[in-house]
Formats: structure tokens, C-alpha cells, sequence
């Protein structure tokens, strides 16, 4: 592979929205493995089953994706780029005309498919670190991560990282740990979890129900945290966060007008779409209607400070 690494150009036969598709992989816009630059490129840095690799998409034509790829994981990202961008994620039978905004949002967003990186662990962490803390402390944990303990992305992607492997993630002391703002909870939960990387990343050929078990069995890996991961590694179109602090409130809203709801409430509105529920959400958030805010924000403690 010569120092411009490899291409590829995909044409998906239907429209491609890479910022819609990609934009759940993304931790922020300071996330160092993750970009969406000035002309619409994604950009994407992490470590594959044959090393690190970074891979960037555009679009032309609205339908025609044109991708790059630098380092060892090039021919591997390459290769898996149709599952990344959703081709195997049929939103055809989906039917959310009972709810006029949703059916607004579903005919509009013809693009949108739920991405499917195959990397278990990659979508692991950030979860983990997402666990009881607000998004901009789990945002900076993983930033802070990355420019430390992650290596620069291969390729022209100036600035980006590539997540840690699970022997650095092992090997990282409690006081690095602290350093990140990660409390010891969540430490030994990606700790376990890096031990186990290997029969972790077998769930991609798993089916969702035997994944979702799988992960859980990690100590402190929960529900929550289990399906934020596989709706990223593996595009599973069913699963909900349940757990979440703004998500019940969100979906109960929207569907009923009430201004606060419970998880048990969120299932049940959620039930008519069961084996869907995820393309539901993902309509849901592109509404941008927000429940409605009461009282102070969640206070969280910093715990570098302590």
C-alpha cells in the first residue's frame, strides 16, 4: 500500500447521509477519533482486527460514496464499508404514520441507516465512560484518553487518534485513570472488559439477543450500556438505552405531551414498533423536540478534584 493508502467507491443505489449514518460514532466535536470537516468528509480513526487505520467518506451525487483509507486496517475498513454506511438495514417496513412529526422526519431522512462497525470494544468504552456522568464529562474523559494513550492516526487526518488497544487499557494505573476523571466503577468495567476483548469482539457474528447477553455478563456492564454498544457495532435496529436520563422523558413527550416519563412508559409507547424500536429513536432525536426542563442541571462531581 503506497503512502496514499487505498480507495474505493461505492455506489449505495439510494441516498447516503453520512453525518445522519456516522454522526452516533462520534463523541463530540472534540472527539480525536472521529471528524466531520468543512466539505462533509467523515473522517474515522480506530483499531481493527488488523491494526490501526483511518478511513474518510464523502459523498458525490448523493448516492456514490467515495472512501480513503490509510495504515494496516485500510483494506479491512474498505471492505466493510457498505456495512458501516447500513446496507443491510431495511428501514422499508417501518410505518410511523400514526405520528405526523415522525413521518415528517422518516420521509425526509431517506439517508439515514443505522451504522455497523463490527468493532465491540470501540463502542464499548465510550459507553462505559458515559455511565452516571453528564455528556461533556464522559466527552472529555474519552478526549483526554485518546491524546494521551492513543496512537495519531495513520494517514493525513493531522490531530486524530486511534483508540488504545485492551493491553493499554489494562495497563493504565488508577492514578491516569483519575486523571481522566474516570471513577473507579467505570475503570474496572473497561478493565474487564479489555480482558475479555477477544470473545467480546465475537459478538459481530452473534445474533443481537446472544450479544446483548454477552456483554453483560462483564461486571459493570449493564443494559444500558449494552445496547448503546451494539447499535453501533452492530446496527441493532431493536435496541433501546434503557436506563437513560433524558431518553424516557424525550420519547414520552413527544408521544404523549407529558413533560417527564419513566423507562416502563417508554417501553410501552414503543411497543407497536417492537424489533424497530432503535430507527424509532433515531427519528425521534432528529425531531429535535426536547421534554421540557425543570429545576437545576445534574451536578456532577469531578472527581480529578478530589
Amino acid at each position: 500500500m503506497s503512502a496514499a493508502g487505498l480507495e474505493r467507491v461505492w455506489d449505495a443505489g439510494r441516498p447516503v447521509d453520512l453525518r445522519a449514518t456516522l454522526g452516533p460514532l462520534r463523541r463530540g466535536t472534540g472527539d480525536p477519533a472521529h471528524r466531520l470537516d468543512a466539505a462533509g468528509r467523515f473522517w474515522r480513526a480506530c483499531l481493527t482486527p488488523d491494526g490501526a487505520g483511518t478511513l474518510a467518506l464523502g459523498v458525490r451525487g448523493g448516492s456514490v460514496v467515495e472512501a480513503h483509507a490509510w495504515g494496516l486496517g485500510a483494506a479491512w475498513l474498505l471492505d466493510g464499508l457498505p456495512e458501516l454506511l447500513g446496507e443491510g438495514d431495511d428501514w422499508s417496513g417501518l410505518d410511523v404514520s400514526s405520528v405526523p412529526v415522525l413521518h415528517r422526519v422518516h420521509r425526509a431522512a431517506g439517508g439515514l441507516r443505522l451504522a455497523r462497525t463490527r468493532l465491540v470494544l470501540d463502542a464499548l468504552v465510550p459507553a462505559v465512560l458515559e455511565q452516571k456522568v453528564t455528556g461533556n464529562e464522559a466527552r472529555r474523559s474519552w478526549r483526554l484518553m485518546l491524546q494521551r494513550y492513543g496512537e495519531p492516526a495513520p494517514g493525513p487526518a493531522e490531530g486524530m487518534r486511534v483508540p488504545p488497544p485492551p493491553r493499554v487499557l489494562l495497563d493504565l494505573p488508577t492514578w491516569e485513570w483519575h486523571r481522566f476523571g474516570v471513577d473507579g466503577k467505570r475503570q474496572r468495567a473497561i478493565r474487564a472488559a479489555a480482558a475479555v476483548a477477544n470473545r467480546l469482539e465475537e459478538c459481530v457474528a452473534m445474533t443481537h439477543d446472544a450479544a446483548m447477553a454477552r456483554l453483560q455478563v462483564i461486571p459493570g456492564i449493564g443494559l444500558w450500556t449494552a445496547a448503546e454498544t451494539v447499535q453501533r457495532a452492530l446496527g441493532h435496529p431493536d435496541a433501546v438505552s434503557v436506563g437513560d436520563y433524558h431518553l424516557p422523558n424525550m420519547v414520552v413527550h413527544l408521544l404523549t405531551g407529558r413533560a417527564r416519563g419513566t423507562d416502563e412508559e417508554m417501553l410501552d409507547l414503543l411497543a407497536p414498533w417492537a424489533g424497530q424500536r432503535q430507527r424509532v429513536m433515531r427519528l425521534i432525536e432528529r425531531t429535535g423536540i426536547a421534554a421540557p426542563r425543570f429545576g437545576p442541571r445534574f451536578n456532577y462531581t469531578d472527581i480529578r478534584a478530589i
